[in-house]
């Protein structure tokens, strides 16, 4: 099973390639994979659903890009091994966590309200190591390997930055109309389900692998 993750075979191949430095090409493959990042983009749009302010969409931002930026650049540099399904399950299942914040179900069933810019931060480790446990089957050439990174992860959030854009904008015309309130339980709890479907997925895939 494909992992949320994985690089096209068109890819991978493209980056088996390389020789040294090359980060035009890197910056390329980071945007596009962001593009393709289902799960990223689901959570994401849990993040943003009910932020109305600048500042705190400013915030939340920076504290994902944070932890996805560390997890990734020390996951290939420091050569971590952690098994990619699993990684990819948890990033499943930080989808439904923040679906079911948002539909009230931690405040409800458990009577808590943990602080959602420490689940941001934790969650975007998890998506930086996921992305790394991929590039560590691809990238070999340790010449301009740290240039092919950061250009990569530059690509990554240039694409997040794009993709936000029009995640903000579905969101805020959304709102203007009268059944925002109305749908918001609904399409979280879709949401919710679409990550679970996620981490499914990768938990079969550890288990048949």
């Amino acid at each position: 099973m494909a992992g949320a993750h994985d690089l096209s075979a068109d890819n991978a191949a493209f980056v088996q390639q390389q020789a040294g430095a090359a980060p035009g090409p890197f910056l390329y493959l980071g945007a596009k994979h962001m593009f393709t990042g289902a799960d990223h983009l689901l959570f994401l749009f849990g993040v943003m659903f009910f932020l109305y302010r600048s500042r705190d969409i400013l915030l939340y931002v920076t504290l994902f890009t944070l932890g996805h930026s560390l997890t990734l650049l020390l996951g290939v540099l420091a050569d971590w091994r952690v098994d990619g399904h699993l990684v990819d399950a948890v990033i499943g299942l930080s989808v439904v966590y923040k679906a079911f914040e948002n539909m009230g179900g931690l405040r409800e069933l458990f009577g808590v309200e943990p602080d959602t810019r420490v689940a941001v931060f934790l969650f975007g480790l998890c998506h930086g190591l996921g992305l790394a446990t991929k590039l560590q089957e691809y990238v070999n050439d340790s010449q301009g390997l740290v240039a092919n990174l950061l250009s990569f992860n530059l690509g990554v959030e240039l694409g997040q930055v794009a993709a936000l854009g029009l995640i903000l904008i579905a969101l805020v015309t959304w709102r203007t109309r009268p059944g925002f309130t109305r749908h918001a339980f609904a399409v979280n709890a879709l949401l919710m389900c679409a990550g679970f479907v996620l981490a499914g997925n990768q938990i079969a895939g550890y288990v048949y692998a």
